[in-house]
């Protein structure tokens, strides 16, 4: 690495650090403000409030590193502008993007952290935080009443009265086994089901068997005070994903919900499918921070980095608001899913490249001068 690289990335990783520990301590004594009194009348104990904060800091971090990524790229450009360094070092032969290019690699390191955070770890820290709070306030969480689960690719329904989200035990569970034909050929009555994980098997207990012929009469009935079956597809998780929310759900159960569930409607579906590709498509807003702020964080006058840090922020928070309104098309089935997840960066990368473009050929990005205008206006 050159000693130009270092000295860049020293500069930008000073301000970065600053930025993510201030945003972080800021979430902290807010958090800590609102749920403090929750905390102190349920006598939560310090290393259970820790081990809840922990789990809520991948999720603020996803939120976070953007914005601090911006501020710093912001900072420390402007810093090394405002003292002639960025000047210095065109005069010395040293492109506008050669400069910029140990910024770039800070962003995608910043995208390998953000995806790793998305991955799994962020989405799952809003119900983590509810069931934190829940079990704070001694209230047992609600079961899941009545669930219906229709299993068309094993042609088989389940019918369960109630379970608990997220565990293994069903009570008063029936399952009715069908045909090629949709006749039902096997009924299973039983009082409660396990499923066990690690043999990826299905124990029923005080289960009744019943068998028909096709024409729906009843061939036998056999009582067992408990039976095993290994070759159930179905799992807790299939089992309760209708009541689910995609945006609380990881990449994995993600693509385990759409590759089970790919026979559901496409309405029902495209909040999970836009939800999959804005977890792969999220993390890279990181890079197209870089290509926005990097070019209008140089500037060469004192007025013009102060119009360009707008600018940055302006485009940035614009950024934000066409993510979530694409993802909300998305969700509503409106556009296709890739379309809403990726679209927006795509826009912004297109603008950051333009202005890097501007930049490196010493050109000023087109500006609306107000007073111009009036003028116009007036004649």
């Amino acid at each position: 690495m050159r000693l130009l690289d270092r000295y860049v990335i020293r500069n930008f990783l000073q301000a970065y650090i600053y930025c993510i520990v201030g945003f972080i301590s800021i979430w902290l004594i807010f958090d800590i403000s609102d749920n403090i009194s929750t905390l102190l009348d349920e006598r939560v104990g310090l290393v259970l409030a820790v081990q809840y904060y922990i789990t809520q800091v991948p999720q603020v971090f996803i939120i976070l590193l953007p914005v601090s990524l911006l501020l710093a790229l912001l900072f420390s450009l402007g810093r090394m502008s405002r003292a002639n360094e960025i000047v210095s070092m065109l005069t010395a032969g040293v492109s506008i993007p050669r400069v910029l290019l140990p910024l770039i690699g800070m962003g995608l390191l910043t995208v390998a952290a953000a995806m790793a955070l998305n991955y799994s770890l962020a989405p799952h820290a809003e119900l983590a935080r509810k069931t934190f709070f829940s079990e704070a306030r001694s209230r047992p969480e609600s079961l899941i009443e009545g669930q219906i689960f229709r299993n068309r690719t094993d042609a088989r329904t389940w019918f369960i009265q109630n379970f608990r989200p997220g565990g293994n035990r069903f009570n008063s569970v029936q399952v009715l086994q069908q045909d090629e034909h949709d006749n039902i050929v096997t009924n299973y009555l039983a009082t409660r089901a396990f499923y066990r994980p690690e043999t990826k098997t299905w124990e029923l207990e005080q289960i009744k068997v019943v068998h028909y012929d096709p024409t729906g009469n009843i061939i036998d009935a056999q009582i067992y005070p408990s039976l095993k079956i290994d070759n159930w597809s179905e799992t807790p998780f299939r089992l309760g994903s209708a009541n689910v929310r995609a945006e609380f759900l990881s990449l994995p159960e993600l693509r385990e919900y759409l590759r089970f569930n790919s026979d559901f409607p496409a309405t029902l579906l495209a909040p999970f499918r836009t939800h999959f590709q804005y977890r792969l498509a999220l993390p890279w807003e990181c890079l197209v921070v870089v290509c926005i702020a990097a070019p209008l964080g140089i500037g060469y006058s004192r007025r013009g980095i102060l119009s360009s840090v707008a600018a940055a922020m302006i485009l940035v928070f614009s950024m934000n608001f066409l993510t979530h309104f694409f993802l909300a098309l998305g969700e509503g089935d409106r556009i296709a899913p890739w379309i809403a997840a990726w679209t927006p960066n795509l826009i912004f990368t297109v603008i950051g490249l333009y202005l890097l473009y501007l930049r490196a050929s010493n050109r000023e990005a087109p500006r609306f001068h107000l007073l111009s205008a009036r003028r116009i206006l007036s004649q």
